[in-house]
């Protein structure tokens, strides 16, 4: 499996500049061949190539207008317009069904809050004896280590995010029988009913209260936004504004991501099979419980269940959005009718049963995900039509650090 660890970096103000440098040329690359396309696109020419693309970049960089793209390393140039080759792609599986559709390329722009060059291993990078990142025409770059690679990394992304810090992206190979050896044997099996008051609800009792990371921060955020308003325009004040209000974004986003990489580690490290719920995101997203919905996180914390189960030999499936498992009594499987929401406990008709709301619905998803792992589900929805759950890919996450070699809330990858 690949996997990317990502690493904080400190460049000196002479590399800050020259990695400015490559972000700008990468940018201008990427504009000039999205623009080639589009106007040949609109005269009803044929779609233009990557490796007519790519001649026109070398013959542009010998022009007098373009010359200063020699400047930085060419294999992110080249990447660059393999970026561009993605995002068609991806528009067009879209159209075709393939995947979600998604919007055509759209040009880049120098006010855009994240700015990224990589480098493949024919570049010449490399990490020198001394811990160092040495990156062609950019020079040796302090890194903040946390942990070594587990094995030597292909490419390296360089990243500069809305709150002007700078990372290092390793994409590495895992060793599978080294992954399936850090996690200890066990046979326990866990259904995970996820919420707002409570996070997360195991069909074992326990619940994990919701941190509600953004809501804590929304005075301090309310008060940096207020103090924007108030700069003028174009000044450097309110570009340190700006800054400040990224900072206290990406510090919410952080420790979510911190709280989601330990519960799913710890998860995935006491149970052999996972199952959750397959929740609307989109939908509970566009109503009034919007801001909670986002702060919670649900769709990143299920993909690290995920791709983490997938990494160490764990069982994984997700029960259909459409299964009652509010509606079924555990103890009998008795059918009840819909409960509003300030129903937490409620006792069942048929044997008498009294349950807990969530801890029933984390019971009953267990049990349904057992039958979804072994391809048995028989899920109907409200109305009595079958229901056939599909499978996800596993997606990829980071591992991150501070400034000060603490894992942050994008290293907990590794635990």
């Amino acid at each position: 499996m690949q996997l990317r660890y990502n690493f904080r970096i400190s460049p000196t103000p002479g590399q800050r500049t020259a990695l400015a440098q490559a972000f700008g040329c990468v940018r201008v690359v990427y504009n000039d061949a999205l623009r080639i396309r589009e106007d040949a696109r609109k005269a009803g020419l044929p779609f233009v190539t990557s490796a007519e693309l790519s001649k026109r970049l070398t013959a542009s960089k010998k022009t007098e207008p373009r010359a200063w793209l020699g400047e930085v390393s060419s294999v992110v140039l080249q990447q660059s317009l393999r970026d561009l080759d993605i995002a068609y792609k991806n528009f067009f599986d879209g159209l075709k069904g393939k995947r979600p559709r998604m919007g055509a390329p759209r040009f880049k722009s120098r006010r855009d809050n994240r700015q990224t060059i990589r480098f493949t291993a024919n570049a010449g990078w490399k990490i020198t004896p001394g811990g160092r990142l040495r990156l062609p025409k950019i020079g040796d770059i302090p890194v903040t280590w946390s942990r070594s690679l587990p094995s030597t990394p292909s490419t390296v992304t360089v990243t500069k995010d809305a709150a002007g810090r700078y990372f290092a992206s390793f994409v590495v190979e895992t060793d599978p029988a080294a992954d399936l050896d850090r996690m200890p044997t066990t046979a326990d099996e866990v259904g995970i009913d996820l919420g707002l008051t409570h996070f997360a609800v195991l069909s074992d009792g326990r619940k994990v209260s919701a941190p509600k990371f953004f809501r804590r921060a929304e005075r301090k955020l309310r008060k940096a936004q207020q103090n924007l308003a108030r700069k003028t325009k174009g000044s450097n004040n309110r570009r340190k504004a700006v800054v400040k209000i990224a900072r206290a974004h990406a510090h919410a986003a952080n420790a979510r991501r911190d709280f989601h990489h330990k519960l799913s580690t710890t998860i995935v490290r006491e149970n052999q099979a996972v199952y959750v719920e397959d929740l609307a995101v989109k939908g509970l997203a566009r109503t009034r419980l919007a801001k909670s919905v986002h702060d919670a996180g649900w769709s990143a914390f299920v993909s690290m269940l995920e791709y983490k189960t997938a990494r160490y030999g764990r069982v994984f499936a997700r029960v259909d959005r459409f299964f009652p498992s509010s509606r079924l009594c555990s103890a009998c499987g008795f059918k009840d009718g819909p409960k509003p929401l300030n129903v937490r406990e409620w006792t069942c008709q048929g044997c008498g049963t009294v349950h807990d709301r969530d801890v029933n619905a984390a019971i009953n998803i267990k049990t349904e995900g057992r039958k979804v792992a072994a391809g048995q589900a028989e899920t109907v929805n409200g109305r009595g039509a079958q229901v056939s759950p599909g499978s996800v890919p596993a997606p990829r996450d980071e591992a991150a650090t501070r400034r000060d070699g603490q894992p942050t809330a994008v290293g907990i990858l590794a635990l």
